[in-house]
């Protein structure tokens, strides 16, 4: 059995926001302009970004709206129509509601029947564990197709307000990310034949260093002790809040490892024989700041197994870092926007830092 994706689709909520814009939409913490921001947007080079609240907060369309409007552009463009789909598999880092899976509330957003069903939480990564489980779904004969979305919307948590309310002191690991992520929703069909020119999935990989490494990135903990205390521990949600267990944070002084491990499971997969650098026509990686772009392709330089620069696609720097999904939306814009040729090799890369799992995969252009 062969896999193939035959469409695909995206949706970025509101208009693209400038780095000037940013600060006033989501709000002054404290009434204090950030003393971080330049420096965050200077290292991660993105210029615009989409956000799915406006100026007042309010939130302008849910997680699993914009997950629907990413899955009708993409199925807009198929061979299929929405009664025909077998599998939906879904990913997000939050969903609008913690139960139920984020799945059921974008199937039951698009209005889909008698479909199997997968729900991938995670962080980034999570868009290419759903996609692994709808590919190997395909693989084993149990479905002919099935849609794969991935959406998120991370500006919720951004709020001035949020910040507020967890006391007086903003450290730099819960500031860094207001900074780094926006929303937005990529969606990918896949089916058991090829639709004219398409990609040919050849596989997905993944490695993932959860034993190795603590938490990098996570919403749940206090900033204090991240790894002692679950904001469920908590006699209230309002003492949760108040401990900054419900902000989202990065532990900068872990990020380093992003490229090092990602460049790692690379070198895994020349040694199992997966991917040939000299072969290799394009690449596509989620790399969440600019900042990571110039260590990647040193360290793969160094190693001796370097893609020439002119090979890789990114749209990081118009889009923002939309976690998960950006990898869907990076994808759609490079089929509809890119030369490619019948026979041409994507490579694929997502590394993540939530614990450290990094995905791959490979794609073939073919022509039906």
């Amino acid at each position: 059995m062969t896999v193939f994706i035959t469409s695909s689709g995206h949706f970025l909520p509101g208009p693209p926001i400038d780095n000037e814009q940013i600060e006033p939409l989501l709000g002054l913490v404290h009434g204090k302009p950030s003393r971080l921001k330049r420096r965050i947007l200077q290292s991660n080079g993105i210029k615009t970004r989409h956000y799915a609240i406006d100026a007042n907060h309010n939130t302008t369309i849910s997680n699993a709206g914009m997950a629907a409007n990413a899955a009708e552009h993409c199925l807009s463009n198929s061979f299929l129509g929405k009664r025909q789909i077998k599998m939906l598999s879904a990913a997000t880092s939050q969903g609008d509601i913690v139960l139920p899976g984020f799945g059921s509330m974008l199937q039951a957003e698009l209005g889909l029947s008698d479909i199997e069903l997968h729900s991938s939480h995670g962080i980034c990564s999570s868009s290419m564990m759903a996609l692994k489980a709808a590919f190997t779904n395909l693989l084993a004969g149990e479905q002919p197709n099935a849609l794969v979305v991935a959406s998120e919307l991370t500006s919720r948590l951004f709020k001035a307000s949020r910040y507020e309310a967890a006391g007086s002191e903003l450290d730099f690991n819960a500031e860094f990310l207001r900074w780094m992520l926006s929303d937005g929703a990529g969606a990918l069909l896949l089916e058991t034949q090829p639709r004219g020119r398409c990609f040919r999935i050849d596989w997905i990989r993944s490695f993932s260093h959860a034993d190795a490494y603590p938490v990098c990135m996570s919403v749940g903990y206090p900033g204090d002790n991240p790894q002692n205390r679950s904001w469920q521990d908590y006699a209230t949600y309002a003492e949760a809040e108040a401990a900054g267990a419900l902000l989202i944070r990065q532990d900068v002084r872990l990020l380093e490892n992003i490229v090092k491990l990602g460049v790692d499971g690379y070198l895994r997969l020349i040694s199992e024989g997966r991917v040939q650098p000299d072969k290799v026509d394009h690449v596509l990686c989620h790399y969440s700041s600019h900042y990571f772009r110039g260590k990647i392709f040193d360290m793969m330089q160094r190693a001796g197994v370097g893609i020439a620069e002119h090979k890789w696609y990114s749209n990081l720097y118009s889009r923002g870092n939309t976690g998960c999904a950006s990898i869907f939306i990076m994808l759609d814009e490079f089929r509809r926007s890119q030369h490619y040729q019948n026979g041409a090799t994507i490579l694929c890369m997502v590394p993540e830092s939530g614990r450290f799992n990094n995905a791959y995969m490979q794609l073939t252009v073919v022509e039906a």
